[in-house]
């Protein structure tokens, strides 16, 4: 029950899923099981603070899922000066295929900006030095992202759960990066993501699915799986009036891309 380190180009590949989270963890076998059985052939694990490195390893170790290393804004309380110093020897010692999930939270007020922006930064040399792409979480901070984007000359990743408007999405693109979309975009109200998601560039979407969070209009329910990347695709190819088995293969050499794989 093991992914393949660069799946066939008709697979999907879900390009942000927290494997390791609690709410998957009564049945993390069957989850993989269910994905491979809907044509997911990877996914990206990304870690989120120092204390769950040692959870996403295990994930990469069992199942052969593609992984990465960072500390994410959101938890900025539980990182502490040290965990830099760490992240630099994970990165060296364990080979991720990216630095995430970081970024910038301006959502929740009590995130303290300047701080976050400290963090990124760091963690943005940190890319640089090791030559790895990066995994973005950006909420109501696009132009700050991409300020310090630009200015680190990092190139290369994913900006995940894209929900910026049309000229940020350009700017993200120019800087050479993919943008995230998945649950979001089968919400009939969600009209401006939706927008995005039929009339970008083919070449700038990656598919995603934020398992166990961002779950989809019609399974609010329960938590997000991988396996509903056979249902987002759809809800995509409905959207451009397009192929889906085409989609497939352009979101898949598109993911390689973002990830610098191919």
């Amino acid at each position: 029950m093991r992914f393949d380190s660069l799946p066939a180009e008709d697979c999907l590949i879900d390009s942000h899923c927290h494997l390791d989270a609690p709410e998957l963890a009564a049945d993390v076998d069957g989850v993989v099981a269910r994905a491979q059985a809907a044509g997911v052939g990877q996914l990206l694990v990304p870690a989120v603070m120092a204390d769950n490195f040692d959870a996403v390893l295990a994930m990469r170790e069992r199942y052969g899922c593609w992984i990465a290393l960072g500390l994410h804004p959101i938890y900025l309380d539980r990182h502490l000066d040290e965990h830099l110093a760490l992240l630099d020897a994970a990165l060296a010692a364990h080979a991720p295929v990216a630095v995430g999930e970081i970024g910038l939270d301006f959502y929740l007020p009590e995130l303290d900006p300047a701080r976050q922006e400290k963090l990124l930064v760091e963690q943005l040399k940190l890319a640089r030095k090791h030559s790895l792409p990066v995994v973005l979480h950006v909420r109501r901070s696009v132009d700050r992202v991409l300020k310090h984007l630009r200015e680190q000359k990092v190139e290369c990743g994913i900006a995940h759960a894209f929900n910026g408007s049309e000229q940020q999405a350009q700017a993200f693109i120019r800087q050479g990066f993919k943008l995230g979309f998945g649950g979001a975009m089968t919400y009939s109200g969600s009209r401006r993501i939706r927008a995005l998601a039929a009339t970008l560039p083919l070449d700038s979407l990656a598919l995603e699915t934020d398992a166990p969070d961002i779950r989809p209009e019609y399974a609010q329910d329960r938590p997000n799986e991988p396996s509903q990347l056979a249902r987002f695709i759809d809800t995509l190819a409905e959207l451009r009036g397009a192929d889906a088995a085409s989609l497939r293969r352009a979101l898949h050499r598109n993911t390689l891309a973002a990830l610098a794989l191919a």
